[in-house]
């Protein structure tokens, strides 16, 4: 899997003090900034998360495509920015406009739509076009022209306003080809004009294999559902994490996910969650009730918890700071059956970005959370306390020892990579290895920032490495 080819891939970049300029990152309730690492959240109020894609979809010159599953232009909660008039203004200043929605409910906010721009829905059946991105001129010859939105908001003034919700803004060709390319595989066609019989959605698609980009230094991972077996890379993510782990989710009944965080917990990682009270009756519910105590809230107020956000050791600078967002429940529905679109970002400012909001909507609830040390990962301490492991020195002019000690038979791996992700040594894969003493050697003629992973019994230690000049 990617992730696991790429686990410590850009890390040394992320810890620059802020995140760039081509990743732009929205909230639209509070934020609490007073546990942030230098770079403050943004909190968007309803109306102004609606001004923020309307300015967006102004500066569009040649293409704009929307997969988005609900768009109610009502004032329920509060009036908003028109949407459709906005892409009615850029179809009508030359922009070519493609649309695709859900057929399963209303998305009465299509009736302003221009009558001339296309738009096709997805058939009715075992899932939904739960997508919710827009690709602003992906083809552009200006490579700084590129945009994609996505994120966890439907547009209604519910969503804008009540309902809690994240979005991204993501500047890079690369990634907005790679979301156009999936646009393509469900309108049916590459032209304005869409082709129903041609139009592949849920299982009908296929992996297009674009899933690794890179985007003001920071790795981003790129998944649709249900071709991309998306799952699986939630699962690298959460396995991944070394010293604490937050996640807020609106349907969250995938059990396999559920104990993969309670273990964690239970290892020593620092494990905080909030559920909107949909997901009651499902056993992941139950689990956190269970096992994570007051490390687990539900919300039960107006509106719904709508983000899908994963939160991984933005605490740990040494290990993979990470954030998974997007359209993507955790459901077996949205793995088989819906359209889905998840991004995980990997950033130590980011991380810290979303945190902010998660602590701000923990502590609303009624919960506390305190604060995790950093560079040094619990479950790390851990392991290396039970198996006596020693890396040195560190830094080095390129020799490193490992030594470790094993209590029982046990399956070890020793993997040394380079910055973007490369594995460029393996010193032991034993399945399993006897018990005692062991020692390896590595060696390395290139000054720079290596990452030592080590597996032994399941659990996980990570090191980073400075190779100093010889």
């Amino acid at each position: 899997m990617f992730k696991n080819l790429l686990l410590f891939a850009f890390v040394a970049a992320s810890l620059n003090a802020n995140a760039g300029n081509k990743i732009r990152i929205y909230f639209n309730h509070p934020v609490n900034t007073s546990v942030s690492t230098g770079v403050n959240a943004v909190y968007l109020p309803g109306v102004s998360s609606a001004d923020t894609i309307v300015a967006y979809i102004d500066r569009a010159k040649y293409s704009i495509d929307i997969a988005q599953f609900e768009y109610i232009q009502d004032a329920s909660y509060g009036a908003y920015a028109n949407i459709a008039a906005a892409v009615d203004s850029a179809y009508a200043r030359g922009v070519t406009v493609r649309w695709i929605f859900d057929s399963s409910i209303s998305n009465s906010g299509m009736s302003v739509l221009d009558p001339a721009i296309h738009t096709l829905t997805r058939p009715g059946g075992s899932g939904i076009m739960h997508n919710k991105f827009i690709i602003i001129d992906a083809n552009s010859a200006d490579p700084n022209d590129p945009v994609v939105w996505s994120g966890s908001y439907d547009w209604t003034s519910h969503m804008m306003y009540a309902e809690y919700n994240n979005m991204l803004f993501l500047q890079d060709q690369a990634l907005a080809r790679a979301y156009t390319a999936e646009f393509n595989q469900m309108w049916g066609s590459s032209t304005a004009i869409p082709d129903a019989t041609a139009a592949k959605f849920g299982a009908a698609k296929s992996d297009l294999g674009a899933h690794i980009f890179h985007i003001d230094g920071h790795l981003v991972e790129l998944y649709f559902s249900p071709s991309d077996g998306t799952n699986n890379h939630i699962q690298d993510a959460i396995s991944s994490a070394n010293t604490d782990l937050y996640f807020g989710m609106y349907t969250f009944t995938y059990t396999a996910n559920a104990n993969m965080i309670v273990d964690k917990f239970h290892t020593g990682v620092y494990v905080s969650g909030i559920d909107d009270n949909f997901s009651n009756p499902y056993t992941p519910y139950d689990l956190f009730t269970t096992y994570l105590g007051s490390h687990f809230k539900v919300y039960s107020g107006s509106g719904v918890y709508h983000s899908k956000e994963l939160i991984v050791d933005p605490s740990d600078t040494c290990s993979d700071p990470l954030v998974l967002t997007g359209s993507h429940n955790w459901s077996l529905s949205a793995d088989n059956n819906n359209d889905e679109n998840t991004l995980i970002i990997h950033s130590d400012t980011i991380a810290n970005m979303y945190y902010q909001s998660f602590y701000a909507d923990f502590i609303s609830l009624g919960g506390t959370l305190s604060s995790v040390p950093g560079c040094g990962a619990v479950v790390s301490v851990k392991n290396v306390e039970e198996n006596n492991i020693s890396i040195f020195p560190n830094p080095t002019n390129g020799n490193i020892t490992v030594r470790y000690e094993l209590q029982a038979f046990q399956n070890v791996s020793i993997d040394l990579y380079d910055i973007f992700g490369q594995r460029i040594q393996t010193a032991a894969n034993i399945d399993p290895q006897q018990r005692g003493e062991h020692s390896y050697q590595l060696s390395v003629n290139q000054p720079g920032v290596y990452y030592l992973k080590m597996t032994i019994g399941g659990r996980h230690h990570t090191q980073k490495i400075i190779v100093t000049t010889p």
